[in-house]
């Protein structure tokens, strides 16, 4: 298991218990089914203090966050926070904010956030707020997107082995105007796999493209083994040499037309999407509905399942 891993994990107990008064570490621990010593040491490694005094950290932020935007009274904010007694409730807040609830509550502007080892805090409405733990880029995030177009045109091409010929051949009813004449689910996929080819071609100064005549499913999946390792290859290579902006002329076009890299990705990325969709719906009509919506988000943005994970809502 990841750091990663193990930090959401610890994060999912936490916010499962945020909303149970009375919760303690030894709780927590039997919920992670560990003991009290190894749960406090993975989860202070985790999370830079003991996973108590996170949780309750994360919970007079909570209650801060309710007292500078609502009316909800102070002793029902304070039974929300774990507190049993509302004097209680308000020692623990002056020696977090330095003031009162009551008098927090009529501070403009307030910030709700306490200082916090790792970096995670709450955000509302009723979430956690986890810091970046790696610095991205604009071209670390469009080779994502990149990565994860060439994944999922490559599970939506292995699942055509499982659908009948004439479905794959059954026009798409719903279709976007000025993409694809009279879409079918094989040419909506055989113009995700075509589509890496031409510009590849264009790239190496083609003047005019051939392509291959195969579209069965597993002429499709050689072609894209072949042509997406190289098309992300030499994205990679073109942006980290600085080399997005620089142009070059299209001769398949009539008349020739200057492009730019950049320009290129931005289309690819852009076009493939809505295939991507046209073809994850015809499958699904076709009974196949494994693939969910194609969604980027937790590919590009997360780890896994982390990102879905680590959102829960804590209201």
């Amino acid at each position: 298991m990841t750091a990663t891993d193990r930090l959401a994990e610890i994060l999912e107990l936490v916010e499962q218990s945020l909303d149970e008064p009375g919760t303690d570490g030894d709780a927590l621990a039997r919920r992670a089914h560990l003991s009290r010593f190894h749960f406090d040491r993975l989860a202070a490694a985790a999370l830079g203090e003991p996973p108590g005094r996170f949780r309750r950290r994360v919970l007079l932020e909570r209650a801060a966050h309710q007292l500078s935007t609502g009316s909800v009274a102070v002793i029902d904010i304070a039974f929300d926070a774990g507190y049993e007694a509302p004097e209680a409730f308000t020692r623990a807040f002056v020696r977090a904010y330095g003031c009162s609830p009551s008098q927090f509550r009529r501070l403009p502007n307030a910030a709700a956030g306490l200082p916090a080892p790792s970096g995670i805090h709450f955000h509302p409405p009723g979430a956690l707020r986890l810091p970046a733990t790696e610095g991205r880029t604009t071209m670390d995030v469009l080779l994502r997107m990149l990565d994860h177009h060439l994944w999922l045109t490559g599970e939506i091409v292995d699942r055509l082995a499982g659908v009948e010929p004439e479905v794959l051949d059954r026009p798409i009813e719903l279709s976007v105007e000025g993409i694809d004449a009279d879409p079918t689910l094989r040419s909506v996929v055989t113009r995700l796999v075509s589509q890496l080819e031409m510009w590849l071609a264009v790239f190496d100064h083609a003047t005019e493209i051939e392509y291959p005549s195969d579209n069965s499913p597993a002429g499709l999946r050689a072609r894209l083994d072949r042509v997406g390792p190289a098309f992300r290859t030499l994205m990679e290579q073109i942006f980290a040499e600085g080399r997005a902006a620089e142009t070059f002329i299209d001769a398949t076009c009539e008349p020739p037309q200057t492009f730019s890299y950049a320009g290129v990705l931005a289309h690819v990325l852009t076009f493939s999407a809505v295939r991507r969709t046209l073809a994850i719906g015809a499958l699904e009509t076709a009974g196949v509905d494994d693939l969910g919506a194609g969604d980027p988000m937790t590919f590009v943005g997360g780890h896994g399942s982390d990102a879905g994970r680590i959102s829960r809502k804590m209201n």
